[in-house]
């Protein structure tokens, strides 16, 4: 068709809405200097004292409390660790004396009908039997027979027996005497051993019951010893002691020995006053006479014998360990806080000269309230679209966070949610719609311009444009005949398209009709307009109830509306003019009260037809691509790792998890290593990292380690960070930057898959990327 000449009278008209935009941005009204104010210095005095007190205070409670508790913790552990150390030596002692009680009652039966003549008179048989029975046990030193009057019979260690006599010992008398603690008699220099023991004896009777000797099996000392040496770790500097007591005290073995130690405990002890209560087990607190040390003491009655086995925890090596954490506990604590007094001590002398300053600056200030009225005039509408921008940013980066985690549960199927998930997507598309035309209005929106064919592409936005009118209004689409393609950003041409739709709505509140047209345009210098070339003009008409010129004068200024307060954000026709302009061309608005409303768009024509929609993937290709790819995901962040790599897998891949890049490269090493003995392909095809983590290694230097290698995998780098996206940029790698468009991601995802496809199942073809 021919395009339309531009007519000079009537571009006065059309353009006045762009030519008023941008007067108001340098016509800001007047403000003046904001007034600072009053410092309440008092105030801040007092909070800086509060807080230099609660310095000091706090840390010396929490100090306090944690020695306190570090101390019951170690005594509790100390003497959880004697009672179960007393218990195995209970075992141990039972044994021993349940081992030496069957030896006896061995030898009783050995003797049995035999007088002392009798014994003496089968002495070398009875000797050899002796030698036999106790010989195989370490801690026997001797098994012995004694007669009626304390005179040695037999014993395993000589024969034929010396003459000697035990008519006089306490074990002896007390056995003849009925007394059982004598059974196990006190550390001695034993007659036949010749050595340090102490004896385990039982009676023997006559035939007619009477008392007729005494058969004694001799025990080292030692050998308990060395058992308690061995259960307490083997080393003299242990805490702990052992010790192996009668039930009167006498001291039968101990661990660890020390010169001139006494042969009894104190009889005034705690433990001696259990005892006599009559206490088989538990734990006292007491100072050793034998130590010379406090001990946290365990003890154990050993069976129906007169012993006890005793375990103590020494406390002044409790009190040790704890003054050494206590020293660190102080000196890891106040370090810190000395600096903060320090740091709150100087803040109060600041305070000082600062309300001095404060004086002199409520002097100087009036001079300077008059200076910024005109600039701020001037720089209005730059400023505001900076804030505009810094915000719509910010709440798009938790926007995303929302749409990633919707899109999980969306792929995840979750069932009985479909409705509260729909909420939610309907909330996200009107935050990111809001995000948009704030980045819009601020020109921080970055186009993804793309080549549009009108004729193909109006028909899908009748639903679109059908959803923004409502049921009242009705529709009327005329994509002209043969009107030129267009250069613009899609996404930002519809959101335009509705935002003048909605408005359309509001101002047919009974119905009307809506009439979008297309049609060429060519702009001439020499008519006087500012800019020249082709252009394609969007029609957007109502017949609502117009604009009254106040009204229109300010309808392209961001943040004004008409409308109820909560109904209106005044950006729906600033980012159509926005939009216009950061596509080449410009918008303009015609209205009058009670003809309604026409708003025309000018986007410039492409310079080349738009592609036609290219062959389907063959069976082949979809078919590799449907296997997805093998990917090596290195995120250092556990929720985003565990998020991502659902979403892949999702998707349909394999993924594979590192938490840094020193563990990548370990993996790409030994993959390497196969690959140069065998050759075994990379277990991977694509490689998914962050840039920044720990370790000596960002995602910067693996990307830069992979593309070294000789077999070329694709790397996609993802960042927060400025100067990283920059450095990652000139490495030849893809970059996203956070928060990314997870559709975007899938589109990257599915073109290394048909590369990956076509170059084959093998990853050593694969391209770099």
């Amino acid at each position: 068709m021919t395009p339309d000449r531009f007519d000079p009278p009537r571009a006065s008209r059309l353009f006045r809405g762009s030519r008023h935009s941008r007067r108001t941005g340098a016509q800001a009204d007047g403000a003046s200097f904001p007034v600072v104010p009053e410092q309440n210095f008092h105030v801040r005095r007092i909070t800086l004292i509060a807080l230099l007190a609660a310095a000091i205070v706090l840390p010396c409670l929490y100090v306090a409390a944690m020695a306190l508790t570090d101390l019951r913790t170690r005594e509790a552990d100390a003497t959880d660790m004697t009672l179960r150390t007393v218990r195995i030596a209970e075992e141990h002692a039972l044994k021993v004396f349940d081992m030496n009680e069957t030896l006896n009652a061995r030898i009783i039966d050995l003797t049995e009908g035999l007088d002392d003549d009798g014994i003496r008179a089968r002495e070398a048989e009875i000797h050899d039997k002796l030698r036999t029975m106790g010989g195989g046990y370490p801690q026997v030193a001797a098994v012995s027979i004694f007669g009626r009057g304390g005179d040695l019979l037999a014993t395993s260690r000589y024969y034929p027996s010396p003459i000697l006599s035990i008519d006089q010992r306490d074990d002896f008398v007390g056995i003849r005497g009925g007394k059982d603690l004598e059974h196990v008699s006190k550390v001695m220099t034993g007659h036949v051993a010749g050595e340090q023991v102490f004896n385990m004896g039982v009676e023997r009777r006559a035939a007619d019951g009477s008392f007729a000797g005494v058969v004694s099996v001799a025990l080292r000392p030692s050998y308990f010893d060395a058992f308690y040496r061995e259960l307490l770790g083997g080393s003299n500097s242990t805490p702990m002691i052992m010790s192996l007591v009668r039930t009167d005290g006498a001291i039968l073995a101990h661990y660890p020995r020390s010169p001139r130690e006494p042969t009894a405990m104190a009889p005034a002890s705690p433990f001696a006053e259990a005892i006599t209560q009559g206490r088989r087990a538990g734990v006292v607190r007491m100072r050793s006479n034998v130590d010379g040390d406090n001990l946290i003491l365990a003890f154990r009655h050993v069976g129906s014998y007169p012993v006890y086995v005793l375990c103590g925890y020494r406390t002044s090596a409790i009190w040790a360990a704890w003054y050494r954490h206590l020293s660190v506990l102080i000196v890891s604590m106040f370090m810190p806080s000395i600096a903060l007094w320090c740091v709150i001590w100087l803040s109060l002398r600041r305070l000082g000269a600062e309300e001095e300053a404060w004086e002199r600056w409520q002097a100087e200030a009036s001079m300077r309230r008059s200076i910024e009225s005109a600039y701020r005039q001037s720089r209005k509408m730059e400023a505001l679209g900076t804030l505009v921008g810094s915000v719509a940013h910010d709440f798009n980066n938790l926007l995303m966070i929302l749409s990633s985690n919707v899109q999980i549960a969306r792929r995840l199927g979750v069932a009985g949610l479909d409705r509260e998930l729909s909420a939610m997507e309907r909330a996200l598309k009107s935050g990111q719609s809001l995000t948009r035309q704030l980045l819009g209005v601020a020109r921080k929106q970055p186009l993804r311009t793309e080549t549009l064919a009108l004729e193909r592409w109006l028909p899908t936005c009748r639903e679109l444009l059908r959803a923004s009118l409502g049921a009242k209004v009705s529709l009327v689409i005329d994509p002209g005949v043969e009107t030129w393609p267009m250069r613009v950003d899609v996404a930002e041409l519809e959101l335009a398209l509705i935002n003048v739709a909605v408005n359309a709505r509001d101002a047919m509140p009974n119905g009307g009709r809506f009439t979008l047209r297309a049609s060429n345009i060519t702009f001439r210098h020499e008519d006087g307009f500012p800019l020249t070339g082709d252009f394609v003009q969007l029609s957007l008409e109502d017949t609502g109830v117009g604009m009254a010129p106040d009204v229109l004068a300010r309808a392209f200024e961001p943040l004004f509306t008409t409308k109820p307060k909560g109904m209106g954000t005044g950006l729906g026709l600033p980012q159509v003019f926005a939009f216009c302009e950061s596509s080449g061309g410009l918008a303009a608005i015609d209205s009058a009260v009670g003809a309604g409303t026409s708003v025309r768009l000018y986007l410039p024509r492409a310079a080349a037809e738009p592609e036609a929609p290219g062959p389907a993937e063959t069976s082949a290709d979809e078919s590799a691509a449907a296997q997805g790819l093998r990917i090596l995901l290195v995120e250092d962040n556990a929720e985003v790792a565990a998020g991502t790599e659902a979403l892949l897998q999702m998707m349909g891949h394999q993924v594979t998890c590192v938490f840094n890049a020193d563990t990548a490269l370990h993996l790409f090493d030994d993959a390497n290593a196969r690959r140069a003995r065998t050759g075994e392909p990379l277990p991977f095809d694509l490689v998914l990292s962050d840039i920044h983590m720990p370790g000596t290694k960002n995602g910067i230097d693996l990307a830069e380690a992979i593309l070294a290698f000789d077999v070329k995998l694709p790397v996609i780098l993802v960042t927060g960070y400025a100067e990283e996206l920059d450095r990652a940029r000139r490495v030849d790698v893809r970059v996203l930057s956070k928060p990314f468009d997870i559709g975007l991601l899938e589109k990257l995802l599915e073109t290394i898959q048909r590369d990956v496809a076509q170059a084959g199942s093998d990853p050593a073809t694969h391209p770099a990327e």
